[in-house]
């Protein structure tokens, strides 16, 4: 059973209060088919078995390159594709295997803001319209009324007399705070944000990311925000989950995995990263080739086709996630 209580900080940064999400060995294997009879030859494996939790008021951050299984994990937490195997469990509740019509009641506990503010908004709707649209789905909600909108509007930092807008009239940072007032109209305790800020300037991505911290700051918001930029999740994040081929690698507090990471496939993407200062000394790890395909992993541990310290161990033993103290988790048989 989840843990009650009041969201707060401890000395350490760690939360404390009631889990908003529980996800346990969440596995989602895609089979491909081929022949005539179009019979399943082999699955893709594009999540295998992941796990974490966040609690309410926190941020946890999934990155990793394209095609390791980030965006797979949010619709799954979703409930927009059904899982192979796992649980997902909202505010201590089991949904994993609800049928429509009981998972009605739990849509309107998570929502999600999209990568793309011009495609995912209706361009023959008025902003007003695209964030009563909710209240109008779920009409035993008490705030469906353009007065609820309108504060709405206000609270993510746009005028009220925008609600007869098109959505062209918008820039793309305004039209990512209409997608953040959209998400908030059903007061969810869980928001599922995919690559929210990739699409806009560097100014305006500082922007979304401080209103979408002051909302979780005011309204306790549980945050899974999927990401590839490192410099964002630093800005935003409390833990980061660091994903590869479907499963994940790392899981540590922000500071402590920026300031020594363990697995060798997030010490190269914090190589890769660019920083402010380009004669400021850094690691120098480059990946080589390509992520194997998932439907094709490769024995062992799945990284050790690229990763500079493998060894025969590596090739033949597939390892583990295991505690590194202090809440942080690694799967490499190398010693931190």
């Amino acid at each position: 059973m989840s843990a009650q209580g009041t969201i707060a900080d401890d000395h350490q940064g760690a939360f404390v209060g009631r889990f908003a999400l529980e996800v346990e060995g969440l596995k989602k294997y895609f089979p491909v088919r081929r022949g005539l009879l179009k019979r399943a030859r082999t699955e893709i494996r594009a999540v295998d078995g992941v796990s974490f939790t966040i609690k309410e008021g926190e941020t946890l951050c999934l990155v990793g390159e394209s095609g390791s299984g980030k965006s797979t994990v949010g619709r799954l937490v979703l409930r927009l594709i059904e899982p192979t195997a796992g649980s997902v469990r909202l505010d201590g509740h089991d949904i994993t295997y609800l049928g429509r019509e009981a998972m009605r009641p739990w849509r309107k506990r998570m929502q999600i803001v999209f990568q793309d503010p011009y495609a995912s908004l209706n361009p023959r709707m008025t902003a007003g319209r695209i964030v009563a649209e909710p209240l109008e789905n779920f009409p035993d909600h008490t705030s469906a009324n353009m007065e609820r909108v309108t504060r709405l509007f206000e609270r993510v930092g746009l005028r009220a007399e925008t609600v007869n807008k098109y959505p062209f009239e918008f820039s793309g940072g305004q039209r990512q705070r209409l997608g953040l007032a959209r998400a908030l109209a059903l007061n969810p305790s869980l928001i599922v944000a995919d690559e929210p800020v990739s699409a806009l300037d560097v100014s305006v991505q500082a922007q979304v990311l401080n209103l979408m911290m002051d909302l979780q700051d005011d309204l306790k918001l549980a945050y899974l925000f999927i990401s590839h930029d490192l410099g964002v999740v630093e800005h935003i994040g409390h833990r980061v989950a660091v994903m590869y081929l479907g499963r994940i690698v790392e899981l540590a507090g922000k500071e402590e995995l920026f300031a020594r990471p363990l697995h060798p496939y997030t010490r190269a993407l914090l190589a890769a990263a660019p920083i402010p200062n380009p004669r400021a000394k850094k690691e120098r790890l480059v990946l080589e080739g390509d992520m194997p395909s998932p439907a094709a992993p490769p024995p062992g541990c799945h990284f050790h086709t690229r990763c500079p310290f493998a060894c025969k161990r590596c090739r033949i033993e597939e390892p583990f996630l295991r505690d590194a103290g202090h809440g942080r988790q690694f799967s490499c048989h190398l010693d931190p």
